[in-house]
């Protein structure tokens, strides 16, 4: 696999983590250190799912293709529920934790990589440094993250809590998008 190919590859699989980090971009109070540490994360894992499904190869994709889809909607449609519930809030105080911390943090992280454990079991079946394939992956996944999550912020703090409902709405259609072209 040539490096072109890998690059188009992250792009697609960064595209969950941009837009995810978009939406959590939007909250109201959400801190440039949050964003930073939520993009790092989605780096990490997109990087590590890689290798993790290219070194478990075909023996893992039976169990989880079965059931990946449903787990992302969950996770997505659980969260952008309570974005919107918080956007709709009449005070701060209704905001979700930061998103960057604890559970939320593992949660966004494993929903946005689980295609990308994918795509390691089919690198499984063929020539390539993995390594390189990770890192690549890994890096484009953490700047068009960190990219979303500031052009969030700034949609955010110009449009104040419509934007943290438009982000919980854009989370919720993630998750559907994803139920969707897995079932069909």
């Amino acid at each position: 696999m040539d490096t072109l190919t890998v690059f188009f590859i992250a792009v697609g699989l960064a595209m969950d983590t941009l837009a995810v980090n978009l939406g959590v971009g939007t909250q109201a109070g959400i801190s440039r250190r949050s964003i930073f540490r939520l993009a790092f994360h989605f780096g990490i894992f997109q990087g590590l799912m890689t290798l993790i499904g290219w070194v478990a190869g075909s023996f893992v994709a039976q169990y989880i293709t079965n059931f990946d889809h449903w787990v992302i909607f969950g996770l997505l449609l659980w969260i952008g529920i309570r974005m919107i519930r918080s956007g709709l809030g009449k005070t701060e105080e209704t905001l979700l934790p930061d998103p960057s911390r604890g559970k939320y943090l593992i949660m966004l992280s494993l929903a946005t990589s689980l295609d990308a454990l994918a795509v390691g079991i089919g690198f499984s079946l063929m020539q390539g440094n993995i390594l390189t394939a990770s890192l690549i992956i890994g890096l484009v996944s953490f700047l068009l993250s960190l990219a979303g999550g500031f052009l969030g912020k700034t949609l955010g703090t110009a449009f104040g809590k419509k934007m943290e409902i438009l982000g919980g709405a854009i989370l919720i259609s993630i998750g559907i998008r994803i139920l969707i072209s897995h079932l069909t």
